[in-house]
């Protein structure tokens, strides 16, 4: 057998076995008009400059990923952590968990609002779900569900 034929093999399947655990949202689309004059914040595409998208638990950055991944294009965030004035000047309650680095308001560019909602009822990370009427982002949380949900908590519309 040629001496090189083993190393080949190893690195075909490793890469087959690594590429297999990359998530989905790597190869999430940010073309388009509704991207343009959009900041990139820590690989997270932000509405604006007040967005802080710096301060997300690994567990609200997969599930933001899920979302990527399912619609083939990245999300916006309109609104990341807060810190407790900014929180205040949103109309955020005490306890929201924007300021805990566990929640996020976003939408995707050319995804109806119905459509995020139903996919977001489907992710198990999803712990908590707002939906705001006249508004095109949802709110999801990693909050931790309650005994016994088999869905996100929700409220606000949906």
């Amino acid at each position: 057998m040629h001496p090189l034929i083993r190393p080949i093999a190893a690195a075909i399947v490793c890469s087959l076995a690594l590429g297999a655990c990359m998530p989905m949202a790597m190869f999430a689309s940010s073309s388009g008009s509704a991207y343009a004059g959009k900041r990139n914040d820590w690989g997270t595409i932000v509405a604006s400059r007040e967005v802080n998208a710096l301060c997300i638990t690994p567990k609200l950055r997969f599930v933001i990923w899920e979302f990527e991944g399912r619609f083939g294009r990245k999300v916006i965030m309109n609104s990341g952590y807060r810190d407790g004035q900014h929180n205040a000047a949103a109309g955020g309650a005490d306890s929201s968990y924007h300021t805990k680095c566990m929640a996020a308001d976003f939408y995707i560019p050319g995804v109806p609002k119905q459509e995020l909602i139903a996919f977001a009822m489907q992710v198990d990370g999803v712990g908590g779900l707002g939906c705001y009427p006249g508004r095109q982002f949802i709110h999801v949380d990693v909050r931790d569900r309650p005994r016994g949900y088999n869905r996100p908590v929700t409220f606000s519309g949906c």
